[in-house]
């Protein structure tokens, strides 16, 4: 193949740039845009990053089970979380049986309080058991908050994990707030 232009004149277009689509707690996104990249921080919070590489789809929501509620609300909240993601999915051409899911998150941001962060993770890891969604990974757990990184159509999960000392992530796990966007520190770690 030349690199030069066509017979016809016509030059490739120069690759477009990255489309960055933030999620805070209780959103959901999904996309078969191989330019969009699915940025969260997540401190006790869970995010299931999902997608069908045969359809190129995918998407990623951000979910944390209230501690506080009754446990039959709190899974209520949780599979709710989850279906929207992957009936968004599915609703774009992705199918049940192809669908693979890395799980992020849940990490014990507050000592003393009780591990909402483990019950987040172990309750993400049971939906994709009982829904029969295979499960490719990730990182759950430990005590440090993380930003992920998820490119949707290729899988790519990059995870930078946060300092204890950014302290905008431990209080924001305190008092349930949207945590601010910090600019990525260069600890980047690529998973997969």
């Amino acid at each position: 193949m030349s690199h030069g232009p066509h017979a016809s004149g016509h030059h490739h277009p120069p690759s477009p740039p990255e489309k960055r689509i933030h999620l805070v707690q209780g959103e959901h996104v999904v996309t078969s845009d191989p330019n969009a990249v699915l940025v969260t921080l997540l401190g006790s919070c869970v995010a299931a990053c999902i997608r069908d590489p045969v359809a190129g789809v995918g998407g990623m929501n951000h979910f944390l089970l209230p501690g506080e509620d009754d446990r039959a609300d709190a899974m209520r909240r949780g599979v709710h979380a989850m279906e929207m993601l992957v009936n968004g999915l599915l609703t774009q051409g992705a199918r049940r049986e192809r669908l693979e899911a890395k799980l992020f998150g849940g990490a014990r941001m507050v000592d003393g309080l009780t591990d909402v962060g483990s019950k987040n993770g172990a309750f993400a890891e049971r939906f994709l058991e009982r829904e029969g969604i295979k499960y490719a990974g990730g990182s759950l757990g430990g005590d440090q908050a993380r930003r992920i990184q998820f490119w949707p159509v290729s899988g790519r999960v990059r995870q930078l994990l946060v300092e204890r000392q950014d302290d905008a992530v431990f209080q924001s796990e305190r008092v349930r707030v949207r945590a601010p966007v910090v600019a990525p520190s260069d600890g980047a770690v690529e998973l997969f």
